[in-house]
């Protein structure tokens, strides 16, 4: 989409000269451009693969925004108007280095974190790091979509490098300025009930094309999907996404220079995006990069999760073990519809690894999450156990460090061998060994997967490349969707 819209620009320059360069410029002067971060993390760099390749992660962010007529009249709830903006659409879409696959995983609005400390760009004013669970979607009102960045970070490990945002108006502008795209439903469905909650989505069952209004109220639907949670609207989304990206393909749509031009304007006034991407020339060359990935390598998927209990029943939390898999995969740049890439395992380090008696090695208790207390002396037993290794070094650290999958972290490239070395020794895959600079030494961090026992569950490390079943992947090719009604919502 974002080619053809750069492409008709393109032609414009070139037939028309100066009116189209001032038309080009003109659509550069739409894009809103704000900062890619507001934590105070630096992200990590990637890490390239064996060509030298690296992945590329962008982060699309839906804001549900009524600041405007337009966005007031879509969005309804008028007791939110003038209200701080919510990020209630987060999907994380990444390119494989190679440029042979791509991801898209989405997270639940309802998803409850920590938050990081955010810094306004525009009013200076901080917003210190939370200490008790907060909705995803409050990230937005934070300073703007670069603290959802940060949230994100903060949550996966994942390096972002870009953000692309979107409103009400906008999905409504590009989904005209797109034409029709086909969705299915397995029974005639309303989304209405008694209190008059719902999108007001309306289609007969079977094969619907929708655009515009019709296509928002598809992407917004909750109540008459499934079984009218965030899940069942995120996997509805996931559906149109794909149907989108096989009707573009097809070359039918968008061969008039009028509906392209339409398109530009409505893209370039819709997108919010970070300075790192504020031009059409940059927008061009992203689309460029996408462009690589054949329909049938794209994957959609939800962040594995379960539900909270007590005060925060409704609400979802990462699924530990699984979200963390998950997350794990898109940071080591596994593909995840399972097929084989150009991508190669991660090569041992050519940095010869001390002896074992000559290495420190830092051991944390992990085992904690949300929804379970850690293990008690957990990182003392795991010591003990590299002692017995020869690792006379290691001792247990008293920091809490909860995470879904054991890892040995290390600071700087002269200690990944040690790193290594020290993975291999307790049998854990020696992709665990990673480069972080929140630890001043080798750290071994025993995570929700290895909870008790003295050796490495081999479950664990089997299903280390495999997409977790929770996470409930889609394929761009698979054509045969039609999404479930809910009861009570027919007619």
């Amino acid at each position: 989409m974002l080619r053809w819209v750069s492409s008709v620009v393109a032609l414009l320059i070139l037939g028309t000269a100066g009116a189209g360069y001032l038309y080009f410029r003109h659509l550069d002067g739409k894009l809103k451009k704000e900062d890619l971060t507001l934590g105070d993390k630096p992200m990590a760099d990637h890490k390239a693969n064996s060509a030298g390749q690296t992945p590329l992660n962008i982060l699309l962010i839906g804001s549900d925004a009524r600041d405007s007529k337009a966005n007031q009249k879509l969005g309804g709830a008028k007791e939110t108007f003038g209200g701080l903006p919510l990020a209630d659409v987060q999907m994380l879409l990444h390119v494989s280095a190679d440029r042979s696959n791509m991801s898209v995983v989405s997270m639940p609005r309802d998803t409850m974190l920590k938050m990081p400390k955010c810094t306004d760009p525009e009013t200076g004013k901080v917003y210190p790091a939370s200490t008790v669970n907060v909705q995803t979607n409050e990230s937005l009102g934070r300073g703007g979509p670069g603290c959802t960045v940060a949230t994100w970070y903060e949550l996966t490990g994942i390096t972002i490098d870009h953000f692309m945002m979107i409103d009400f108006a906008g999905v409504v502008s590009m989904a005209d300025a797109i034409g029709g795209v086909p969705v299915c439903v397995q029974e005639n469905v309303h989304s209405r009930n008694a209190e008059g909650k719902g999108s007001g989505l309306k289609l007969e069952k079977g094969e619907n094309v929708i655009q515009g209004e019709e296509a928002l109220q598809w992407l917004r639907t909750r109540y008459g999907f499934e079984d009218g949670s965030d899940l069942a609207r995120t996997h509805a989304q996931h559906m149109y996404m794909n149907s989108m990206v096989r009707e573009l393909r097809k070359g039918a749509k968008l061969t008039d220079p009028g509906k392209l031009m339409s398109l530009a304007e409505a893209a370039t006034d819709a997108l919010t995006v970070d300075k790192g991407l504020g031009g059409v020339t940059k927008l061009y060359d992203l689309a460029e990069e996408l462009k690589q990935v054949p329909t049938n390598r794209i994957t959609m998927a939800t962040m594995p999760n379960v539900y909270g209990e007590g005060t925060e029943s409704g609400r979802v939390f990462p699924k530990p073990g699984d979200a963390e898999q998950l997350f794990g995969m898109v940071r080591d740049d596994v593909p995840l519809d399972g097929k084989a890439s150009k991508r190669k395992p991660p090569a041992e380090s050519k940095d010869p690894a001390a002896a074992p008696a000559e290495t420190g090695v830092l051991v944390r208790n992990g085992t904690g999450s949300d929804t379970q207390a850690p293990t008690p002396q957990r990182a003392t037993a795991v010591a003990g156990l590299l002692n017995a290794e020869g690792y006379t070094k290691a001792v247990a650290d008293g920091t809490p460090d909860a995470t879904a999958r054991t890892e040995v972290l290390f600071p700087s490239a002269d200690l990944e061998g040690d790193a290594q070395a020290v993975a291999k020794s307790l049998g854990i895959p020696v992709s665990s060994a990673k480069k972080s600079t929140d630890v001043s030494g080798v750290t071994l961090v025993v995570g929700a997967d290895w909870r008790t026992g003295d050796t490495y569950p081999k479950s664990a490390a089997k299903d280390e490349g495999k997409t977790p079943d929770t996470a409930r992947a889609l394929n761009g090719a698979d054509d045969t969707e039609c999404m479930e009604i809910q009861p009570g919502f027919t007619f």
